[in-house]
């Protein structure tokens, strides 16, 4: 099916090594008809983050989030534990919750059906001498979920190979950096008109510094400097060295100077998109919604340690004007993608040595989508 999308020219130049590799086509990226090729094929059966367990701390938190088309929640358990669970009403499809909050019961607006917060029926009015129902039969539906250094991580596949093992290496990384410790302080919301890979793709290269970022990131993280690791696994990441070596650094227990200084900008595909340095984690959340849509969360991320800080709510602030200032010059560069990707005459060019972590996520993109 790939092929109706693909021709096998534009998969093999993109399969090349990345000196003579081009870009995926912009069918890749626009065509509706891929779009749902794509959301079975790879989004469906990837593992991707939905919040953070710091989100739900006490038993009764929920928080709602879409899954590949699913509407689902986090919920924290009376039991303590983190769950993952669909919205949909086994009765009659309503969905129970929207947004987030704390309850011990979530009941469907529509006919008061009751469920626990392990997802469990508890209370189906008036059903009596419905022949065989068992309420037992009829909770909300679970998904299949894992914890990865505090991100909620849940699919959709009941045969995907379990995600932990799939990004040892990726976990290896970051491991001075206790991600698992780090809080939610803030989170900014916004929506964009483009496929998902524009955005993914803008945020694994550091070429774009030297146009798109030229008086914010660039002086501090010559795009020239960026390094790619090599991998055989889904994930991929952008070191970027600090420009200034020598500039003093406040020491943070475990973290060595270059992990104080660098920026790292690291993903884990399709959609667990990370911006880490020191203290300090930028968590993109990408929701995509259809072949022109996404919803992104960025959520401002410090060690729990850091709350009690005089000057946290400084901190935070910093942070925020820091990611919205680039945010802000992205989007304007990523309209202007999307905007060339939907001419009549686009078609796949080359890419720059630059761009390793895109040839990385095309690889394994193309690999699922059966290309």
């Amino acid at each position: 099916m790939t092929q109706e999308f693909l021709s096998p020219a534009d998969v093999a130049a993109s399969r090349r090594p990345l000196a003579e590799a081009r870009t995926l086509p912009p069918a890749a990226y626009t065509d509706a008809g891929l779009w749902h090729v794509e959301k079975a094929r790879v989004l469906a059966r990837s593992w991707l983050p939905l919040a953070r367990v710091d989100q739900v701390p006490g038993a009764g938190d929920y928080l709602s989030a879409e899954l590949t088309g699913e509407p689902v929640m986090v919920v924290r358990g009376e039991d303590g534990a983190v769950r993952v669970l669909s919205r949909v009403c086994r009765h009659r499809a309503a969905l129970v919750a929207n947004g987030q909050g704390c309850r011990k019961l979530f009941t469907c607006p529509y006919h008061a059906w009751s469920y626990d917060t392990k997802g469990s029926l508890v209370r189906a009015p008036l059903m009596e001498g419905a022949e065989g129902f068992d309420p037992a039969d009829h909770g909300l539906r679970e998904i299949r979920s894992e914890i990865w250094e505090g991100f909620v991580m849940a699919t959709l596949d009941a045969d995907a190979p379990a995600f932990a093992p799939q990004v040892s290496g990726f976990t290896g990384y970051f491991a001075n950096y206790s991600l698992g410790g780090f809080v939610v302080a803030r989170t900014l919301d916004y929506a964009h008109g483009w496929n998902w890979k524009v955005l993914a793709e803008n945020f694994m290269e550091a070429y774009h510094h030297i146009a798109t970022h030229s008086k914010t990131l660039e002086p501090g993280y010559h795009a020239r400097d960026s390094q790619v690791p090599d991998t055989d696994q889904p994930w991929s990441i952008l070191h970027m060295p600090a420009a200034d070596r020598d500039a003093p650094q406040p020491p943070v227990p475990g973290l060595e100077d270059w992990q104080l200084r660098d920026l790292i900008a690291a993903i884990a595909f399709p959609g667990l998109m990370l911006a880490v340095q020191g203290p300090f984690m930028a968590w993109y959340q990408m929701t995509p919604m259809a072949e022109d849509q996404l919803d992104l969360k960025i959520h401002l991320c410090f060690p729990d340690w850091m709350r009690g800080m005089e000057d946290y709510d400084a901190i935070v602030d910093g942070a925020e004007a820091s990611i919205r200032g680039v945010h802000e010059e992205d989007i304007a560069a990523n309209d202007l993608v999307w905007a060339g990707l939907n001419a009549p005459l686009s078609r796949a060019g080359p890419l720059s040595p630059l761009e390793k972590s895109i040839w990385q996520m095309n690889q394994w993109w193309l690999d699922r989508m059966g290309a």
